[in-house]
């Protein structure tokens, strides 16, 4: 079973996280993935552009670029890479993570032991803009039935610490634009509608990039209310979570409005 490595970039992203990204997918893994799909979301910067072609002309094939006119936005984005991915697992990563040495190989592993789950994560670490380390550890439960459990509250997987099968998509379907920034809440949704299962591994796979505007951009108005929507009128009715499920998302929306202190503060607690 071969890997594809899916990940987006678009102008607004930092050409050195980009260039660490990529190293940490490529000269670092034990298990070297097969390919990596970059999707340009949209006109680029120079300085993005010039790690791009360091890293074509470094990867040759290995690496399959796809260039969109305009900037469509994550899940569109990668809709376009999914066509591109040849290999039978596709690990997600985002422009500005790392993922740790071992974690292509463990995800592999664990796919082909359990041929059963569609997609598996692992725990995180996060880091800020200079590497330096925010959170040791962020723990998700590991198992499907608890992930259930935990959707009713939170994200059940940590969407650029995922691996699919390929077949999760001819499941579930391709990613969705319907809720603004919240590709992986809808993916995750519609997989449990159509009977996916989840995993979660206890190895720290990525660590995560929290920067500093990074409850800024998790605080759009426009996301936060069409989440808390579509959380109460389809999601908790779709998948019978009940009454006490629309009380979280009521709390969570609550939290986004809040002001920055209390959002990093009940982040902390929570994640």
């Amino acid at each position: 079973m071969g890997i594809s490595v899916l990940i987006s970039v678009y102008k607004k992203d930092n050409s050195v996280f980009l260039d660490k990204a990529l190293e940490s997918i490529w000269d670092y893994q034990i298990l070297k993935p097969n390919q990596i799909v970059l999707i340009k979301d949209g006109e680029l910067t120079s300085e993005l552009e010039v790690i791009i072609k360091k890293w074509a002309v470094r990867l040759d094939t290995s690496l399959k670029i796809t260039a969109l006119h305009q900037n469509v936005g994550l899940a569109l984005a990668l809709n376009e890479g999914l066509k591109s991915c040849d290999f039978d697992y596709i690990a997600r990563m985002d422009s500005d993570d790392i993922s740790t040495p071992a974690r292509f190989k463990e995800q592999q592993v664990f796919l082909d032991a359990n041929p059963l789950i569609d997609v598996v994560g692992t725990y995180i670490s996060e880091i800020d803009e200079n590497e330096n380390l925010v959170k040791d550890l962020v723990k998700l439960p590991l198992f499907h039935d608890d992930l259930l459990l935990f959707f009713k509250k939170r994200n059940p997987l940590i969407h650029p610490a995922t691996m699919f099968r390929k077949s999760f998509f001819d499941k579930a379907g391709i990613y969705s634009n319907e809720l603004m920034l919240a590709e992986d809440f809808h993916i995750w949704y519609k997989g449990f509608l159509a009977g996916c299962r989840y995993a979660n591994i206890p190895i720290i796979g990525l660590k995560f990039r929290r920067t500093s505007d990074f409850y800024e951009r998790r605080s759009s108005f426009k996301k936060i209310y069409g989440l808390l929507i579509f959380r109460i009128t389809k999601c908790n009715r779709d998948l019978n979570f009940g009454i006490k499920s629309d009380l979280y998302a009521i709390i969570y929306f609550l939290i986004q409005l809040s002001p920055r202190f209390i959002k990093r503060y009940t982040y902390n607690l929570l994640r």
